[in-house]
Order: C-alpha cells, then sequence, then structure tokens
C-alpha cells in the first residue's frame, strides 16, 4: 500500500452495478452463439437435399430469422408474456412487445432488451427446425407464413406455459414440470412441429413407389452436414450453459448466482453429444453393418437435444445414459417415420428433435440430483438417482405441449393445403426450388470463361491470335467432331491440354452414365441405394485444320489414371457446319 493513497470505498451499489454489467455481457455473449448456430442449420439441411433445391433452403433459413425476429418483437414476446401471466393468475396488458411487461417493453432498460434478445434466440431455433422437414416441395410463401404464426402465437404460448410470467407463475412450472434449457419448449416444439408438417404437406414426389416401397434419395453433400453439425455443438454450449444466465449476484456480498452449477450444465452437454454420436453409429453399424456418416452427425445432435431439458439437474451418469439412448433411438424413430409412416422427414427433424427432447425430460427423473441414489452417491453420478415425484409433471408437461404444437400446425399447414398454397408444383418439384422460388441455381454451369492448367487459371484469349473465336481457323475440307467422357477431376487439365492443341472452343456438360465401372452400394442414412450410373464430364469439340490425332492425344494423355473408368472417345465425321452469326459454311463455319 503507498502511504498516503486513499481509495474510493465501494458502495453496494458499484457492486451491484458491476455484477449487473458481468450478467449483461455473459447474457449477450452466449446470445450471440446461439444466433451462430443459424449457420449450423443452414449447412446441415443444405447438405441434407439435392444441389437443385440449396438455395431454396438456404433462403429459408435467413428468412427465418429475418421474419421471425421482428415478429417476435413486434407479437411474440408479449404473446408469451400475457399467456404465462393469465394462466398463472397475474395480471394481463397488450399482446405485444410494446407495454407487454414493465421489464421488457415499456422500459429502456437495459437488462429488458437483452432478456427480450435472449428469448428471441430460442424462439428462432424452434422456427427453423421445421423447414428441414418439409425441404424439397414446400412453397416459400407457406413457410414463411408458418413462420409468421410460430413467432407470433405457436412457439409464445409453449414458453408462456413454461418460462415466462412476469404476474403470477407459469401454469406448467407450477405443476412442476421441468425444462432448463428448452429440451421441450424449443426443440419438442420444433420436431413435432415439423413432423406435423410434413405429413400434411406429403412426401416428395419420387420418395415412394406406388406400391409403398421408399426410394432414397441421398442429399448433395455429406461435408455441408457435417460442418453444420459441428457448428450447431458449438452453439449448443451457449444454448444451454448460456440458460446459466445469471453468473453472479448480490446477496449481502456477491456470490455464485446460476453458475453454482454451470459446471454441471456444461459437462452434461458435453457428455449428451459425445454418447449421442456414439449410440447412433453403433445403432447403424448393428442395422447395416456400416457406420454411417449422417447417423454420427445426427447422433451428436440428438444426445444434445435429450440433456437440453434437465442439463441442470443431471447426474453424470444421466448425461451418459440419456445422450446413448438418444444415439440408439435414433436410426430406430428414422426408419418408423419413414418406412411405416410413410411421412418424409428429409432432415429427420423428429428423431433429432421431437422424440430426443421428449426422452430426456421424460426419464431424467431416473438421473436428477433432486432424487435418492441407489448404487452410489448423487456426486458420483450413481447408477440410479430417483426422483420418483418428477415423472407425473413431466408426463403432463410434455402431453400438453406436444397437443398443442400438433393441432396449432395441422391447423396452419391444413389451412395453406386447402387452397392450394402449401405446395409447390410437380413440374416445379422436378425442376428443383431453387430456379422455381428463387431463379437461382447454386451451382451454376462451369467452365465458362476460363480453363485450368496445373491449378493456373487460364485466359483463353491469350491462345485466339484471330478476331474471330474459332475452334482452329483452318481450311481443309474434312471436319470432324470429337466427343469424349471422363472424370470429372481432370477436367482442367484436359481443357488445359486442348489449348496448347490450339483448340479453344468447346462444349462440356455434366453427364452421367454406365461403363467398365462396377455397380456399387451406398448408403444415405442407413438407407442403401445401388450406384449403378457414374458422374461424367461430356466433351465436345470440333476440328478442321487440327489434326484429328492430336486432339484425341490431347484428352487421353490427360484424362488417363489407367484405372476402370477413364471414360471413351469417340471421332465422329460431319458432313456440314454453318455459323449462324456471319452464315458461313463448311470449314470456314468451324
Amino acid at each position: 500500500m503507498i502511504e498516503g493513497l486513499i481509495l474510493p470505498a465501494v458502495t453496494t451499489g458499484d457492486l451491484q452495478a458491476a455484477i449487473d454489467g458481468v450478467n449483461l455481457v455473459w447474457a449477450l455473449v452466449v446470445t450471440f452463439l446461439i444466433f451462430f448456430m443459424h449457420a449450423g442449420f443452414a449447412m446441415l439441411e443444405a447438405g441434407q437435399v439435392r444441389s437443385k433445391n440449396v438455395a431454396n433452403q438456404l433462403t429459408k433459413n435467413m428468412l427465418t430469422w429475418a421474419v421471425g425476429i421482428v415478429v417476435f418483437f413486434l407479437i411474440g414476446m408479449g404473446v408469451a408474456n400475457n399467456v404465462g401471466s393469465l394462466l398463472g393468475g397475474g395480471d394481463t396488458t397488450a399482446l405485444t412487445m410494446f407495454d407487454g411487461h414493465p421489464d421488457q417493453a415499456t422500459s429502456a432498460a437495459a437488462d429488458g432488451w437483452v432478456l427480450w434478445l435472449f428469448s428471441a434466440v430460442f424462439a428462432m431455433t424452434a422456427a427453423t427446425i421445421v423447414s428441414g422437414a418439409v425441404a424439397g416441395r414446400a412453397k416459400l410463401r407457406a413457410y414463411v407464413g408458418y413462420t409468421f404464426l410460430l413467432a407470433a402465437i405457436i412457439y409464445p404460448v409453449v414458453s408462456g406455459l413454461v418460462w415466462y410470467a412476469p404476474e403470477g407463475a407459469p401454469l406448467l412450472a407450477d405443476l412442476g414440470f421441468e425444462d432448463f434449457a428448452g429440451g421441450m419448449v424449443v426443440h419438442g416444439v420444433g420436431g413435432i412441429a415439423g413432423l406435423t408438417a410434413a405429413y400434411v404437406l406429403g412426401s416428395r414426389m419420387d420418395r415412394y413407389n406406388d406400391d409403398g416401397s421408399l426410394n432414397t434419395i441421398p442429399g448433395h453433400s455429406m461435408t455441408f452436414a457435417v460442418l453444420g453439425t459441428l457448428i450447431l455443438s458449438f452453439g449448443w454450449f451457449g444454448f444451454n450453459v448460456g440458460t446459466a444466465a445469471t453468473p453472479v449476484v448480490l446477496d449481502g456480498a456477491a456470490e455464485l448466482g446460476d453458475f453454482a452449477y454451470v459446471g454441471r450444465v456444461a459437462m452434461a452437454t458435453a457428455i449428451g453429444m459425445g454418447m449421442g454420436g456414439i449410440g447412433a453409429g453403433l445403432m447403424a453399424w448393428y442395422l447395416t453393418g456400416k457406420v454411417d456418416t449422417l447417423y454420427v452427425a445426427n447422433g451428436f445432435l440428438a444426445g444434445l437435444v435429450s440433456v437440453t431439458g434437465p442439463a441442470n439437474f443431471l447426474t453424470p451418469m444421466g448425461a451418459i445414459a440419456l445422450g446413448l439412448l438418444a444415439g440408439l433411438h435414433l436410426p430406430i424413430v428414422f426408419r418408423f417415420v419413414n418406412r411405416q409412416l410413410k411421412i418424409d422427414d428429409v432432415c429427420a427433424v423428429f428423431p433429432v428433435h421431437g422424440t430426443a427432447g421428449v426422452l430426456g425430460l421424460l426419464l431424467f427423473p431416473l438421473f436428477s440430483t433432486e432424487g435418492s441414489a441407489i448404487g452410489s452417491s448423487v456426486v458420483a453420478g450413481g447408477i440410479l438417482s430417483v426422483d420418483a415425484g418428477q415423472f407425473v409433471p413431466q408426463i403432463l408437461g410434455i402431453s400438453v405441449i406436444t397437443a398443442w404444437t400438433v393441432i396449432a400446425t395441422a391447423l396452419v399447414w391444413g389451412g395453406f393445403k386447402a387452397i392450394g398454397q402449401a405446395r409447390v408444383t410437380p413440374d416445379h418439384e422436378q425442376a428443383g426450388l431453387d430456379v422455381a422460388e428463387h431463379g437461382v441455381e447454386t451451382y451454376p454451369e462451369f467452365g465458362r470463361e476460363y480453363a485450368t492448367d496445373g491449378g493456373q487459371t487460364v485466359d483463353i484469349d491469350e491462345y485466339n491470335t484471330d478476331e474471330e473465336i474459332r475452334t482452329d481457323g483452318g481450311t481443309p475440307e474434312d471436319i470432324h467432331l470429337v466427343m469424349a467422357y471422363i472424370r470429372p477431376e481432370l477436367i482442367g487439365d484436359v481443357k488445359a491440354g486442348l489449348i496448347d492443341t490450339g483448340v479453344t472452343s468447346l462444349t462440356v456438360m455434366n453427364v452421367s452414365g454406365r461403363g467398365s465401372e462396377d455397380t456399387s452400394t451406398s448408403q444415405w442414412r442407413g438407407e442403401s441405394y445401388s450406384v449403378d450410373l457414374h458422374q461424367k464430364v461430356k466433351i465436345e469439340c470440333v476440328v478442321s485444320d487440327v489434326p484429328v490425332d492430336d486432339v484425341v492425344d490431347a484428352i487421353a494423355s490427360n484424362a488417363q489414371t489407367g484405372n476402370p473408368g477413364d471414360g471413351k472417345i469417340f471421332v465422329l465425321p460431319v458432313s456440314d457446319a454453318h455459323q449462324i452469326r456471319t452464315g458461313e459454311s463448311g470449314p470456314d463455319a468451324v
């Protein structure tokens, strides 16, 4: 201590302001982390749909936030507060965010607005889950309309039953129902709503045959699906751990608030995630003989959902058990939904979010820190730690939320279906929703301006010395069409080789075909399908002056790997050629 230095006294008000600042920073950080989960949902869903529907899926994810956040601000938060107050025996106010609750609406207090935003990211998570179930056939206007109503009414009613009651107490919570971070309020609602919407909407047009047998429709990118899973898993720590929203409190002296149990929440989140992946991988291996990549990814999420609701009460053994059960049940429920119920749940939202959420909240009384330990202490995570009195409130709460979600969702999508606005036309579905709904292609045609040469970009113009762009500029009478089918990954080398030969004009197409390559069997989320048409690139070029043998050699030398499936080259005589712009014929038109 420096002699003569007088330190200012720290008052209770100063300490409270510091604590409030810490709590607000924590709440905002985890809110932003939860928002980042939307990137995970976008990647996960985009990877599980066909390439012709990727832009549509990405657009739906963005509009979920754009529409939902505004609607939840203007209407949803007020509805949640008032439903909670009305059913909890308190006074109600206007059913809007404005004047919905003193701390959140009429006051500009920082904690009120932060609490609203924290609530909103949970609501948007529930909304975006539905998009994966109705992928590939739902009209954009119907999905956005449902998002509006989910953010304004459907989700706020559920959250008002469990979480929000500024006046009085939330009805289900008052009856003893526990849902810490939204295993049922958020994920259960999203998964059950997704299944209901998929049922009302009907399956994709080529999902089932006339005899009821199932056709496997693989998604276009396993990479996107796994990337989305890992982003979601990262954001989930904000979702679960962030629900411990008040780290520090002032009760005479500063002490831990929700952070008194935050370590248990973090533990349950991490272990549930891992055990979900293990369980799904094991069950897929048992059912198909393969450890299916997408099932492992979906198992991560199912495990996370299962521990989300009871994370603050779970023993370590409970986190292990619930995560494992959620993973094991995933392939079984997905098969049942698709094969027996004939409901086309494209992204498996029901087993991942719906039944996994129900499973966790229904069984957690067997592994509750509030129960009596059997086999070991509660702290050590005994085999069981039973809180028998918790079963009835959990069953009641799950039943009420399920009934409300099914009825409300069926009415909305049924209404859209009745007026012909739920589903795109068969022609649009066949062409893909990217073009039909948005007028874009996620993966436009390639190779229009540049060829590649050893990884370097090559400007074709430098190879053209004449003013007229032509294949070879020759004059001999013979004209030939060279047509080649090659491996897609070698297109750059072949184009560079053709340019070196003098051939700068060519046509390139994506095709599928069958030749000397063996038929193989692949899997998509545990469903087997035969692969006997292989991806190829078709190249066509017409030459006159450039020797045909040189063209053939350029293609063959750059496309050869020595393995079956390298492709073939055909040379056809061309009787005549005509250039539309100039009217030239014969070799001059080439």
